[in-house]
């Protein structure tokens, strides 16, 4: 029996909390605090007014971006920063001022976190899968909610961060694996091997490169990756939950991937769009990236 398909997106909203909020946003930019700092970026769906633009001249930092390559630097009042602790419920991370406009991590993964997090308490110590793993705040959440992890990412940099992060959560001793690959080298391999995972978490980027060269697109090489990834669920799997920015591709079509590749298993797939929220009265949310998830229940 195939899994059901929901007829009708979903907005995971991603709020305030103690180390992030989204402040004021328009004119193609966003406010934002990231623990003790007030952050501008430049965001092109933002074409609304902003409701406070004099607090935008005083922020801490301001990104001023070359391209459109997303690459650009950081233009601080006072003295500069490269670093600043943050964290998110039991995980505690280090943010920093990339040459890429975010801060080595993403907010609006938020919502997922928290639907991890509620996901893997009902479970026994599943096998979780973290494939794109950056720097590891997804997979220190699912580490913090119980899981056994492994972490994948093709950047030797950005695992030695996730486990920077790991140290600083003190979950260094968690039952958390490091891998430095390609993700679709892995994935095959782990095939072959005939291992399974309990859960599988997918975040590649639209395009990017291996630790040895190997080119990633993300609409010519995420259907076969999906289905490997598929093949590698357990019998009594819980979940699998794809995310992708990019401006050619919806929610919707991400379903229908996962619909296609979990068209033998039961359950259902849910799908639509990851959205920061300001707070208050009116408050206006940006949609930033998309999601397609097959559950078991």
């Amino acid at each position: 029996m195939p899994p059901v398909f929901s007829p009708s997106p979903q907005t995971l909203i991603t709020r305030a909390w103690s180390d992030y909020a989204l402040l004021d946003s328009g004119g193609g930019r966003k406010l934002e605090r990231y623990g003790p700092h007030t952050v501008v970026r430049p965001e092109p769906q933002c074409f609304w007014t902003p409701r406070d633009p004099d607090a935008f001249a005083t922020a801490t930092a301001t990104f001023d971006p070359d391209d459109e390559d997303e690459s650009g630097r950081w233009r601080f009042i006072g003295k500069p920063v490269e670093t600043f602790p943050l964290s998110w419920r039991d995980v505690r991370f280090t943010g920093r001022f990339t040459p890429f406009r975010h801060l080595a991590f993403f907010p609006e993964q938020a919502a997922n976190w928290e639907w991890l997090d509620a996901r893997i308490r009902r479970l026994d110590q599943p096998r979780i899968l973290n494939l794109f793993g950056y720097t590891g705040v997804a997979s220190l959440a699912c580490a913090a909610a119980g899981a056994e992890v492994t972490h994948v990412d093709a950047s030797k940099k950005s695992v030695a961060w996730a486990r920077e992060n790991a140290t600083l959560s003190g979950m260094e001793d968690r039952p958390i694996r490091w891998i430095v690959e390609d993700a679709r080298k892995y994935v095959a391999r782990e095939v072959r091997r005939g291992s399974r995972y309990d859960g599988i978490i997918l975040d590649p980027p639209k395009y990017g490169r291996g630790p040895t060269g190997e080119v990633w697109r993300l609409f010519e090489d995420m259907p076969a990756l999906l289905a490997d990834c598929a093949a590698l669920l357990s019998d009594d799997a819980d979940f699998l939950l794809l995310n992708a920015y990019a401006a050619r591709i919806s929610g919707l079509s991400l379903a229908h991937q996962m619909a296609e590749a979990t068209a033998t298993r039961a359950g259902r797939i849910d799908w639509g769009e990851l959205a920061l929220s300001e707070d208050g009265a009116d408050a206006r949310a940006i949609g930033l990236s998309f999601f397609a998830r097959w559950c078991a229940s």
